[in-house]
């Protein structure tokens, strides 16, 4: 068997270079995969919840309330379908409150209605404690 002798390279004094664009290509990959393979956490379904015990729930069952209807004409009012002077429904919202504050009342205007009697009903809510109102307009 014969070998060859192998020839030394002849020390040129430079050190070797490392070819830097496949190693920024590789990283560039690698982000690109890390941020497409990322799930990120689902910030909703670890929000924490308070959720009443089922003791609580068979306790208080509560029907839910029924809407009042109050529509405003421009020559009076009703109350579900009664009509009633300004003073009787001042009364009747009265009672209202007293057994529910957060009874749902909703009061129609008529597009003939003036807005002065909006108003007078609005402020009557407000002076029995009604808090939770709906207003709209009806034809």
């Amino acid at each position: 068997m014969a070998f060859k002798r192998q020839r030394k390279r002849a020390d040129t004094g430079q050190v070797g270079e490392i070819p830097m664009t496949p190693m920024i290509d590789i990283v560039f990959q690698l982000l690109v995969y890390f941020l497409v393979t990322l799930k990120p956490q689902d910030v909703i379904a670890h929000l924490d919840v308070f959720r009443p015990s089922p003791e609580a729930t068979r306790e208080e069952t509560r029907t839910p309330p029924k809407m009042i209807r109050i529509v405003v004409f421009p020559d009076g009012y009703t109350i579900n379908d009664r009509t009633v002077s300004l003073e009787e429904l001042g009364r009747l919202l009265m009672k209202l409150a007293a057994l529910d504050r957060e009874q749902t009342i909703m009061i129609a205007c008529t597009s003939m209605s003036r807005h002065e009697n909006l108003i007078e009903v609005l402020d009557l809510c407000a002076r029995a404690g009604l808090v939770n109102l709906s207003v709209i307009s009806t034809n």
